[in-house]
């Protein structure tokens, strides 16, 4: 089963944590000093939080998978759209290992499609507070990644 993922940047983590426990009513299952993850099934949404050095607010969406055969399903679906798919395997981010597959909607809203196996020890592979997450940022060299991005694009590991 599938589960929405939103990830927010955030000024002050440790009240935006208040906050957010209190909206879900569960406090967060991992909570790092730049980081705070909660895994809810009321909602089903895998819901983040980060502490960085750009602004606060939408930092990208995403759907969590189970499997790798539904990472493939929907990464051929955006590869077939010519969304300028760009994939990632076995990256370190947001204190998880996992294979991504990234593509941004008609209006730029990075859209993350992953799944997880296994724990990292850092929010960012790049040991800053650099956006791993968007592969349209330029946080880290592409190689670093070992993906192909698309035409313009760097990806962050």
């Amino acid at each position: 089963m599938k589960r929405l993922h939103v990830h927010l940047r955030v000024d002050d983590l440790t009240r935006s944590i208040d906050f957010y426990a209190a909206l879900f009513g569960a406090t967060p299952s991992l909570v790092k000093h730049d980081y705070a993850k909660w895994l809810l099934d009321d909602p089903r949404v895998n819901f983040t939080l980060s502490k960085r050095a750009s602004a606060g607010g939408l930092d990208h969406l995403g759907i969590q998978v189970d499997d790798g055969a539904e990472l493939t399903e929907i990464a051929g679906r955006l590869a077939g759209l010519g969304a300028g798919l760009v994939e990632q395997k076995d990256i370190s981010c947001c204190y998880a290992r996992s294979d991504k597959a990234w593509a941004s909607d008609p209006q730029g809203i990075a859209w993350e499609t992953f799944l997880s196996h296994g724990e990292a020890e850092g929010l960012s592979a790049c040991g800053d507070d650099s956006d791993c997450a968007a592969p349209v940022s330029t946080c880290c060299a592409e190689a670093a990644c070992g993906a192909t991005a698309a035409a313009g694009q760097a990806c962050c590991a």
